[in-house]
């Protein structure tokens, strides 16, 4: 690669996350017939009243395989963010004030 095309070459932003341990609450079989069966997960670290989601029990593994969850299985929730998204906080745990 030539000097004048690294040059151009733009890096992405790098993403703000978080990581927090979850666990497989329970499976919720689908309502319809035709419908999606949900993931039941509490995640650790959440407010009581907003630890848990529920999300269609669909992942794929490393090859591009369809997999699913297991009830009781320990897993990781990755909050992600663009830069954008974010503003800095304060020392004391508050938010900067908005410029």
């Amino acid at each position: 690669m030539t000097a004048d095309k690294a040059e151009h070459k733009e890096q992405p932003a790098e993403k703000a996350t978080v990581t927090l341990p979850a666990t497989v609450e329970k499976i919720i079989p689908p309502i319809v017939p035709d419908g999606a069966e949900k993931a039941q997960i509490t995640v650790e670290g959440a407010e009581d009243l907003y630890r848990e989601i529920r999300v269609e029990n669909t992942l794929q593994d490393a090859a591009g395989n369809p997999v699913k969850l297991k009830e009781g299985a320990e897993i990781v929730v990755t909050i992600e963010a663009p830069p954008e998204a974010t503003k800095p906080k304060k020392k004391n745990g508050s938010t900067a004030p908005a410029k």
